[in-house]
């Protein structure tokens, strides 16, 4: 596991430093549902004191990531299919209308922006860099939040999709999935450039679909 304590800047918060790297940690499945979060191996390992690792354990408790037990103690939440289905929820309703404001603020200069995330995006599946593929996905949908000028929107996502993350690890490596992404962005992005509000978010409901249903068919034997 990546708790390298040369990583860490001393100078920045480090509760908030710690808590990217656990979640990361169980997002990308390093630490797999069921495992034990020892709090005290952890601030051993990074060289701090158990205060923030404990403030970011708690954090990423309330995004149910992980499981708090009374007398028992700390685990990564196993992946359950209610909550894949809120977070899908959550995200189709939050970026079908971050897709259709962004449509009416189309620029070139954010055609270029997307151009380039697809481009770098199309080059990271074809060489098998699937962890590099999902962060660029992540980058095109935070960039459409960022066109329509509503940040809050991507915080809102990137916290409700945390579950959907975890399947997302597991789907992408499954051939065609990757390509599968990469032709569903053009069609958002072609809706966008048209200035279709509309039809960039039945696209983009479309895609995200896709993405639950994969997500569900390749975490089927782990989901609670």
């Amino acid at each position: 596991m990546d708790l390298d304590p040369s990583t860490l800047n001393r100078a920045l918060p480090l509760r908030d430093q710690i808590y990217h790297k656990i979640r990361n940690l169980i997002v990308v499945g390093q630490m797999k549902p069921g495992e034990v979060i020892n709090e005290v191996a952890i601030a051993e390992a990074l060289g701090v004191s158990r205060t923030p690792v404990r403030e970011a354990v708690k954090r990423i408790s309330d995004e149910g990531l992980v499981k708090i037990l009374a007398q028992t103690g700390t685990y990564v939440a196993p992946i359950s299919r209610a909550d894949l289905e809120e977070a899908y929820v959550i995200r189709r309703a939050l970026e079908m209308e971050s897709a259709r404001r962004a449509a009416a603020k189309f620029t070139p200069a954010a055609s270029e922006l997307l151009e380039d995330n697809m481009a770098a995006h199309r080059l990271a599946i074809s060489r098998g860099r699937y962890a590099t593929a999902i962060q660029l996905d992540d980058v095109f949908h935070r960039t459409i939040a960022e066109i329509c000028d509503l940040p809050m929107i991507w915080r809102a996502v990137d916290i409700s999709k945390a579950q959907m993350d975890r399947g997302r690890y597991l789907a992408i490596p499954k051939p065609g999935y990757g390509e599968q992404t990469i032709k569903q962005h053009e069609a958002i992005f072609d809706a966008l450039k048209r200035h279709d509000a509309e039809g960039a978010a039945q696209a983009m409901e479309h895609h995200l679909e896709t993405s639950f249903r994969n997500t569900l068919e390749v975490a089927a034997d782990l989901l609670d």
